[in-house]
């Protein structure tokens, strides 16, 4: 029998969404489709569990009430009463809304268990899915469609990000697998990391973000253009979705770099650390 979570009382989970991928791609010519996620801690979805005798959503549509409660029932648990979801990152935007309202509505319902069959689960709901369910998802080499992890990562050194959203939204087709092949750029990855070499992971993050864009019909993508101009250390997109990024060492971003970035066509600029050993 599912485990029923009563709504006596207002209850709000907060799940921190991504901003693109640092890597993104096929690992051989017919493996699976793998990647890095970068955190993002600006950009989060809230989910505000209230009253009712009935399970309800409201708020931004992001999940339908038959997807919801499916995914529940997987888990073994239920819910009564209306959660209204909330967030800051646009839907097909590349920084994970729809998998962070699975996580949100999971948690509300009282789950508790391992973050991998919460991954599956997810992956099951939606066909594929980011790693926001772990805490540190940046050190995972994450198989999307799998919903499993391929390796452990290294920590990252310590870098910022000045981002927006560029173009029209896409969200993911889980029977998607059009992307470059990457596996010749995990193993230097992994020494970069090793080594805290930021300039050279930020150049790793440029080459999968390029490949991706050429391969998929959009070379005249500014994001590469506006890293050479800011001297940036490289650039990161979402590989699917309209989230992209410049690099940067800690405290070296130029005063007008967003004033450049909306200058480009950016919108909803932002800003925010990542890594840190």
């Amino acid at each position: 029998m599912a485990r029923r979570r009563p709504a006596a009382d207002p209850e709000v989970q907060r799940v921190a969404g991504h901003f693109g991928e640092l890597l993104q791609g096929r690992i051989g010519a017919d493996g699976p489709v793998a990647l890095i996620s970068l955190p993002c801690p600006v950009l989060s979805l809230r989910a505000h569990l209230g009253g009712g005798a009935e399970f309800e959503l409201g708020g931004e549509k992001i999940l339908t009430l038959e997807q919801a409660q499916a995914f529940l029932r997987s888990l073994g648990l239920s819910l009564h009463g209306r959660v209204d979801f909330h967030t800051d990152m646009p839907v097909g935007g590349g920084a994970g809304a729809s998998t962070a309202a699975l996580v949100a509505l999971a948690r509300l319902a009282g789950y508790q268990g391992e973050p991998q069959a919460l991954a599956e689960a997810c992956v099951a709901s939606e066909g594929a899915s980011d790693p926001l369910m772990f805490p540190q998802p940046e050190r995972l080499f994450w198989a999307s469609r799998k919903g499993q992890f391929l390796a452990q990562l290294p920590p990252l050194p310590r870098f910022e990000v000045i981002g927006g959203f560029y173009g029209s939204m896409q969200r993911t087709d889980a029977g998607d697998s059009n992307f470059p092949d990457i596996s010749d750029l995990l193993p230097v990855w992994t020494k970069a990391a090793e080594a805290g070499d930021l300039p050279t992971l930020a150049q790793l993050s440029s080459r999968s973000a390029q490949r991706t864009l050429v391969l998929r019909g959009a070379p005249t993508d500014p994001t590469q253009a506006l890293a050479q101009e800011l001297g940036a250390l490289g650039h990161v997109i979402a590989h699917t979705g309209a989230a992209r990024g410049l690099i940067f060492a800690p405290d070296t971003v130029p005063a007008h770099a967003e004033s450049a970035l909306r200058d480009a066509g950016f919108r909803q600029i932002l800003r925010f650390q990542a890594g840190g050993r």
